[in-house]
């Protein structure tokens, strides 16, 4: 196997663009008290390879695939599209945002919930915003 298809690692995930998460309506919104998959339509698994980050499934054409230069950050933040109230009262509920130059269907920020645990309201973005920052700097 091409150690540039060796995973360094993989998680299920739930995303929405920026553009996405600002044309959600107040039902939307109310839904997403019970469940953030009525925010998050896209779903699949995030796959960070050596040469390349994978989020599989991101459309109907298939997966988003990101290089280095196409990610310009990668922080977890509350922001005025998905603040406190939406993500939960504990930090674990911040969303892992990654700025992108060459996101699909155009460049800006794609909110991640990676591996969410819906009745704890906790996710894996931490670890995911250090991994992917140290893979972007590496």
């Amino acid at each position: 196997m091409n150690t540039a298809d060796t995973p360094l690692a993989e998680a299920d995930y739930i995303a929405a663009t920026a553009d996405e998460l600002s044309r959600k309506q107040d039902a939307d919104r109310a839904a997403a008290l019970v469940s953030q998959k009525a925010l998050f339509q896209r779903r699949g698994r995030i796959v960070l390879r050596p040469d390349r980050l994978v989020l599989t499934n991101w459309s109907d054409t298939g997966s988003l695939i990101l290089a280095r230069t196409d990610i310009t950050a990668a922080e977890t933040r509350f922001t005025d599209l998905y603040g406190r109230f939406m993500g939960g009262l504990l930090n674990a509920g911040k969303p892992l945002v990654l700025t992108t130059t060459a996101a699909a269907p155009s460049p800006g920020d794609i909110y991640l919930l990676v591996n969410r645990r819906e009745f704890m309201e906790t996710t894996d973005d931490r670890q995911w915003e250090k991994r992917i920052n140290a893979w972007v700097n590496g």
